[in-house]
């Protein structure tokens, strides 16, 4: 309960959609002041150091990715469907914005995720259906690395280069259903950044003339939305007795590059 606590009170560090729309106001424009792309520095506050064992299966940029991002953000997603003509990330469909992730939680995450032994079953599997929740894409100049969270199969799965490995978590299930408790009421509805003219991987309406065009543009996203929602309330208690999937594959076994 009080690492739930914790994790709850440095979530709330999370922007709200509205006030990063704001931040990100004067950042529709490739052309930017002389000299605005240095970064001033900062003092350096210790972040936690992830096990060896994710440099080994994953790789040094990998891991660096995460623990030195310079920025990271979250995206809510659907498990995979073929059907999907949306948008997606790594081929899961995207649901909507929820955030963007502050120093604070990213090092809480490394900390819980990946410096914490006994959080992490490296070597045991667990029976269950991967159901897709979040995915949390840490940002390193043009690199970047993403990890996507699972619940209530509680587990996550890292991303980089075209490849993934997928980690149980059973042990560490409060802190992920801690973290989706967070930032649910964070959510904004998605839009293709590039759509919308954005510096940044946002993906959220910031005036009226995007609203314009998100209008005449994500009607069929809508309502494949919509039509999964209605449909995704009749299949959970079909899905919780089938131990199949990635959503076909268990996590036994998984693991490497593909």
């Amino acid at each position: 309960m009080k690492l739930q606590t914790m994790l709850l009170a440095g979530l709330c560090c999370l922007y709200s959609t509205a006030v990063f729309a704001q931040a990100v106001e004067g950042v529709q424009s490739f052309s930017q002041p002389e000299g605005s792309w240095r970064r001033e520095a900062q003092p350096q506050k210790e972040t936690p150091k992830p096990q060896q064992r994710f440099y080994d299966e994953l790789g040094k940029f990998a891991i660096d990715n995460i623990v030195n991002s310079e920025q990271a953000f979250c995206y809510e997603v659907f498990p995979q469907n073929a059907e999907y003509e949306g948008y997606t990330l790594n081929s899961f469909p995207i649901r909507g914005f929820c955030g963007v992730i502050g120093e604070e939680v990213r090092n809480m995450i490394i900390q819980y995720f990946m410096a914490t032994e006994g959080n992490v079953l490296f070597d045991q599997a667990e029976e269950c259906i991967i159901e897709p929740k979040i995915i949390i894409r840490f940002i390193r100049g043009v690199d970047y690395t993403d990890v996507l969270l699972s619940s209530p199969c509680h587990s996550f799965a890292i991303f980089y280069g075209g490849g993934v490995r997928l980690y149980n978590f059973k042990p560490g299930a409060p802190i992920i259903d801690a973290i989706l408790k967070a930032l649910a009421p964070k959510h904004a509805e998605f839009v293709s950044p590039a759509l919308l003219n954005q510096l940044m991987p946002v993906g959220v309406v910031q005036n009226e003339q995007q609203r314009r065009i998100v209008n005449r543009r994500s009607e069929p996203i809508r309502k494949w939305t919509q039509k999964v929602e209605e449909e995704a309330a009749k299949k959970a208690e079909e899905n919780k007795k089938n131990n199949s999937g990635w959503n076909k594959l268990k996590l036994r076994g998984f693991g490497g590059n593909n």
